[in-house]
């Protein structure tokens, strides 16, 4: 009992140590998530239970925060240029994910779960879709592992791949918002790559989670579900009013530099206990066929996004 008690207290401190060393801002969000897996799978979580419930609050306060460092006609610019990519994307990689699926013989629901994550904004495609098609606990972990595990490698592997093509600010942002899956990974790794690639990746990715409303009523056509619930990311709302009042009230725009400057912190630690939460276990529980049709639908999505923004802009 006394070592059990102690072994806790050691997993305690050593999260906590390494959350103080990421709330400094001195460490990078593709060093947070490594550090974050080393405690997930060293030491251990020890308030693992609470995870997701941290990361859903820490992410869209962030998200918000980061709408004080843009511009609204900036905004609405971007949006109008990837308004129709987005479209075919969003349901190409969607309808494709399905036959995919019936390929590998994955489980349909887990499936469907993994096309939507990879079309729209990752876990909280998943987190709106699942009461829509009443998937179980096992299918739901199994298609948020394979976001998060992907989610992860394209927090390297992105900003070295737009720097190999000497892709412009303004393509990679495009690029990181229409490829990468969830919210805090795009934001990552477009900070990585420069302040202009950064707030047109969030804008773009924001407005792309709004497709999170059509794709949960063609689900629930879908899956012939007439009383599931839409769950509307009502943050980004919060997120157009921050960008609205930075843009047109000049005392906000005062104190803005230093709201960007705490949300990005805010991504850094989210991205922290991201990488906690994904110890051997859960990394295992993945297999190996959600996991290619994970990679199969990302490599689709992400050299269609690319080759349209080279080419066709």
């Amino acid at each position: 009992m006394l070592n059990l008690e102690k072994h806790t207290k050691t997993q305690q401190f050593i999260f906590l140590c390494l959350l103080v060393v990421c709330l400094t801002g001195y460490i990078r969000p593709p060093i947070a998530l490594l550090l974050g897996l080393l405690v997930a799978n060293i030491s251990g979580h020890p308030w693992l239970h609470l995870n997701h419930i941290i990361i859903r609050f820490l992410l869209q306060v962030s998200v918000v925060g980061l709408g004080f460092g843009m511009n609204v006609n900036n905004a609405l610019s971007s949006g109008k240029e990837s308004f129709l990519l987005t479209v075919a994307t969003l349901f190409s990689t969607i309808f494709l994910g399905r036959f995919i699926g019936k390929w590998l013989k994955t489980d349909l629901k887990t499936s469907h779960l993994i096309s939507c994550g990879t079309a729209i904004c990752g876990g909280s495609a998943i987190a709106a879709i699942t009461p829509v098609i009443k998937s179980d606990e096992k299918q739901t972990s199994v298609a948020l592992g394979v976001i998060f595990i992907l989610n992860s490698v394209a927090l390297f592997l992105f900003p070295a791949i737009g720097h190999w093509l000497e892709l412009s600010q303004e393509n990679f942002g495009m690029w990181c918002a229409l490829s990468i899956h969830d919210t805090s990974s795009v934001v990552g790794a477009a900070n990585k790559y420069g302040a202009e690639a950064l707030a047109i990746a969030t804008t773009v990715k924001l407005a792309r989670a709004l497709w999170i409303i059509p794709v949960v009523i063609l689900t629930s056509v879908l899956f012939k579900n007439k009383t599931g619930k839409i769950k509307i990311p009502y943050f980004i709302g919060f997120f157009i009013l921050a960008m609205i009042l930075n843009t047109y009230v000049g005392s906000v725009s005062i104190v803005s530099p230093w709201i960007v400057s705490v949300s990005k912190i805010g991504l850094t630690v989210t991205l922290f206990f991201i990488g906690s939460g994904l110890s051997s276990s859960v990394l295992l529980s993945v297999g190996i066929k959600p996991l290619i049709q994970g990679l199969l639908l990302w490599a689709f999505i992400a050299s269609l996004s690319l080759l349209a923004i080279l080419y066709l802009n």
